[in-house]
């Protein structure tokens, strides 16, 4: 009889953890690996998940599943590669809203999510849109229920107040992050539970690694789940991967979201911000200075070069995670 499927889990963001998932992805499908009988769940944020022209988009999703697929837009890290734009270009011609792009392939997956939704949930849809494009590890979402980021002005901004809310995509890509924030919250967040197909993984796996995604807008919905990081808790390894690199986050926000917040723009705040839950850290090259101040918080660092500009680039990281992970004796 063979031997039981270790899981894996990857939490995730957009862009940055869908470039370390594709690593892990192609690392762990690798012969040196493979034998090991060790497979790939990532869990992927949708509390930036929203309708746009009656389409349900989300965004994360989209961007780990295009990825893990070998489909994605490279030069863009999001959407799809040869993508066109003649739908756009048409309901712009109309005067209608066009503030988020959605590519003439890229409409196919929303179409056809909700098309599925009217009978599965989130989770299975994602399943079944990941079977047709052959991906061979596991996307889920972090839950089934609706969750919506609003972030709170701190400043007035464009036709809003301070203290109003903005949804985070039009935060995020309406308005190009240029609005003060002040806090930040999760609508839907206490209503949620975790998926049985989320638990299942959970209770196989030997090891978790937060992907360098934003941990405010990304990380901390997941997390917020109503018994996720409980259940996270009981895998013995937790890596963290820091997706501050020398005071800049690699993509997004989350740079701009600390200085906002009243937080150091730092991987040592980041290590900070993971107290008390992550027992590995992964440091840049760049902030090796903290690493004996992120072992003062409990936890065991690895100092490599984190950031991914090519798939060699992915792997390499992946493969030195996972040799991290293994020194503790879990896989």
């Amino acid at each position: 009889m063979p031997d039981k499927k270790k899981t894996i889990i990857a939490l995730s963001g957009g862009v940055g953890g869908a470039k370390l998932a594709l690593g892990l992805a192609q690392t762990l499908d690798s012969p040196a690996f493979s034998a090991s009988s060790q497979d790939l769940t990532v869990i992927t944020n949708t509390a930036d998940d929203f309708e746009h022209l009656s389409l349900p988009i989300s965004p994360d999703l989209d961007t780990v599943m295009y990825t893990l697929a070998g489909i994605n837009n490279t030069e863009l890290g999001w959407g799809l590669a040869g993508e066109t734009w003649q739908f756009m270009q048409s309901l712009t011609a109309l005067g209608g809203e066009n503030w988020f792009q959605l590519g003439d392939k890229d409409l196919a997956t929303h179409i056809q999510r909700k098309a599925l939704l009217k009978t599965y949930s989130l989770t299975t849809v994602t399943q079944k849109l990941c079977e047709q494009l052959d991906i061979k590890a596991n996307i889920l979402p972090m839950c089934d229920e609706p969750v919506q980021t609003q972030v709170c002005l701190a400043e007035d901004f464009a036709e809003k107040s301070a203290g109003e809310e903005l949804g985070f995509q039009q935060y995020f890509v309406q308005y190009q992050c240029r609005p003060v924030i002040g806090s930040y919250s999760f609508t839907g967040i206490n209503e949620t539970r975790v998926s049985s197909e989320v638990q299942t993984a959970i209770d196989s796996a030997v090891a978790l690694i937060v992907c360098p995604s934003n941990p405010f807008a990304s990380i901390e919905p997941i997390l917020s789940v109503v018994g996720m990081q409980q259940a996270l808790e009981n895998i013995a390894c937790r890596v963290v991967v820091s997706p501050i690199v020398a005071g800049l986050a690699i993509k997004g926000p989350a740079a701009k979201m600390m200085q906002e917040l009243g937080m150091p723009v730092t991987a040592l705040a980041v290590a900070q911000l993971y107290k008390g839950f992550a027992t590995h850290f992964v440091l840049d090259c760049q902030d090796q200075q903290y690493q004996q101040s992120i072992r003062e918080l409990g936890m065991q660092v690895l100092v490599r070069n984190t950031i991914m500009k090519t798939d060699a680039d992915k792997k390499t990281l992946a493969t030195e995670i996972l040799h991290f992970i293994a020194q503790s004796e879990i896989i």
